[in-house]
């Protein structure tokens, strides 16, 4: 028994990335629904991390490499150490009257989304699967970046960390003097 989505064959890979693609949605909603910064700042932590696992399903590998390093790494670690520093807490209204503003915008969000999916998703279910051939695996993959990287543009890649190292030694020099 073969059951086709607009022609094509669902596979068991089709499904793990529905699944994740999903949950990288919720953890999307979660980001925003979240009243407090830290709930929302996780949220966006395993958003990056499934978005990762999503690039290297797409055999996307150096994407999924930055985006475990860059942002989830670096960013995000920033990101939730100031949310914690600065002890952003979540609303105490507890007795806060129901806003009808909230509701209709969530009904006119939700409104869009259904457009936007009616739109999107007939186009989508047209497309079909590229063959990877070995030479276009090879393109943009780690090796590859790291080759041109290292060879072809090692001196601006040497003047940006010089740049950024700069930059942070003076980042820390101007917070040592407030102090």
């Amino acid at each position: 028994m073969n059951q086709t989505i607009g022609g094509v064959p669902i596979t068991p890979e089709l499904m793990l990335f529905g699944v994740i693609g999903g949950a990288a949605a919720l953890c999307a909603v979660g980001v925003v629904a979240f009243n407090n910064a830290v709930r929302s700042a996780l949220c966006l932590v395993v958003n990056f991390f499934l978005l990762a696992v999503l690039y290297f399903t797409l055999n996307a590998e150096m994407l999924g490499i930055t985006q475990v390093v860059v942002y989830t790494g670096a960013i995000m670690v920033l990101f939730l150490f100031v949310v914690m520093l600065l002890n952003l807490g979540g609303s105490k209204m507890l007795h806060e009257k129901p806003d009808p503003k909230k509701f209709v915008g969530i009904l006119l969000g939700c409104a869009l989304f259904v457009i936007l999916g009616a739109q999107i998703l007939p186009q989508l279910m047209q497309v079909k699967p590229m063959e990877l051939t070995p030479e276009l695996a090879k393109y943009g993959g780690p090796q590859a970046v790291g080759r041109t990287l290292f060879t072809e543009y090692a001196y601006p890649f040497e003047a940006v960390s010089v740049l950024l190292l700069i930059g942070i030694v003076g980042s820390i020099l101007l917070a040592k003097r407030r102090i």
